[in-house]
């Protein structure tokens, strides 16, 4: 188990207090590894271990609890035997019929610190924002970055190096339970499988009564296949209409609001830079773990300069920053990226193999006329910064501690 500081040191400052922390993902990516981080932080501060009440309503032996009335009448009972405050964990909530009322009511009538995970971003709509307006925090929990990935995988393998790591990340991606696999290439093919599969059924199918499978995994293949391209769902329905398959642009809409619901997908709007406005047609869509998309649809070194742009998207939502694709006259900076009133611009790319890609990828920032930094991220060797625009290998990038 790693200890992912990154998360913990945003859990940290509110762990004790009042607000109910919600912990956020898509299925795997590590929320109840968090749990246990901050159980173990808890015990270590002195915490005693009767004070916990944990519960993963993934384990069937805690299917009774699955509604609130019956939650709450076993928090409660357990919590008067207990004197001081009592530390509530409970992983997949949105298993719980009614779970909103129930976690209110235990913040009203106990003197308790909450955890939950959900593997569902509907957590914090609808009657949870009646319930819990201001008073919850939530914390995304992504899959491994490149760094958390080299840390493990050296267990495995300890020899290799960086390059070694990143063309191994490049395929198997970064959900955690690789590594209890020993990053095996047909095993952790299996496992990521079976969880797109998991999160297609539990997370999508099931939880939004979706009855045209075939057309949702049409769907999902489409986007999958399209990482990082503008695309409308105007599109997507006249793609799908080409194999024979007749479905509106709002039910396309729907479809794919339903995976980014799951955390399948990430959409990233585009943004005027000259008009400073947010463009509502032809949007991005990023995939959760570039693993999966291996492992399910293939494709990943063939269309590495896309895939590379998801890692690099990824990296920079695990770091907090709100990303948007700028348009600059006729050109298109991949990311702009916002946070605290910084801004951050990168161009991805493969290799500059030529003095044209070089023109191309530096002269996308020939209209930006601010001072904050501006990169070339690809996976050149060589350093080819110019006119100020900094030039970074991937790996060197996804690494570095700070990019400001």
């Amino acid at each position: 188990m790693i200890k992912r500081e990154t998360y913990m040191s945003r859990i940290r400052p509110f762990i004790g207090n009042d607000l109910v922390k919600v912990l956020t993902g898509i299925r795997r990516s590590g929320k109840s590894v968090m749990l246990d981080l901050i159980k173990k932080e808890l015990l270590a501060s002195g915490i005693d271990d009767r004070q916990i009440i944990f519960i993963n309503f993934e384990n069937m032996s805690n299917a009774r609890l699955c509604t609130a009335a019956a939650l709450h009448d076993e928090i409660i009972r357990r919590a008067s035997e207990l004197e001081g405050k009592v530390y509530l964990f409970f992983d997949e909530i949105q298993e719980v019929d009614a779970w909103e009322k129930c976690i209110n009511s235990f913040r009203v009538k106990l003197d308790c610190d909450i955890y939950v995970t959900g593997s569902n971003a509907r957590l914090l709509s609808g009657e949870l924002a009646t319930y819990l307006a201001g008073r919850y925090v939530e914390f995304v929990i992504y899959p491994f970055s490149f760094a958390e990935f080299i840390e493990l995988y050296r267990t495995v393998c300890p020899d290799a190096d960086i390059r070694q790591c990143f063309s191994r990340y490049l395929t198997a991606g970064g959900m955690p339970y690789l590594s209890n696999l020993r990053y095996d290439e047909t095993a952790s093919r299996q496992y990521l499988r079976d969880l797109f599969n998991s999160v297609e059924l539990k997370d999508i199918v099931k939880r939004n009564n979706i009855r045209d499978v075939d057309t949702l995994e049409r769907i999902i293949a489409y986007i999958t296949s399209n990482i990082g391209t503008t695309f409308s769902s105007t599109a997507v329905s006249r793609y799908l209409k080409s194999e024979g398959r007749s479905v509106s642009p709002d039910t396309v809409l729907n479809y794919i609001k339903a995976c980014t619901d799951a955390f399948l997908f990430y959409r990233v709007k585009r943004q005027d830079l000259q008009g400073k406005k947010i463009l509502t047609v032809n949007e991005k869509y990023y995939v959760a773990d570039h693993g999966v998309r291996e492992a399910v649809f293939g494709g990943n070194r063939k269309d590495i300069n896309l895939v590379l742009e998801n890692i690099v998207f990824m990296e920079l939502l695990r770091r907090g920053y709100s990303v948007t694709v700028g348009k600059a006259g006729d050109r298109e900076i991949n990311f702009v990226c916002e946070d605290r009133g910084q801004k951050l611009y990168i161009q991805v790319s493969y290799l500059l193999a030529s003095e044209d890609t070089v023109s191309r990828e530096f002269g996308v920032y020939d209209r930006v006329r601010d001072n904050f930094p501006k990169y070339v991220v690809t996976l050149d060797e060589f350093d080819m910064s110019r006119d100020g625009i900094k030039h970074r290998n991937i790996r060197d990038f996804l690494l570095a501690k700070e990019w400001n």
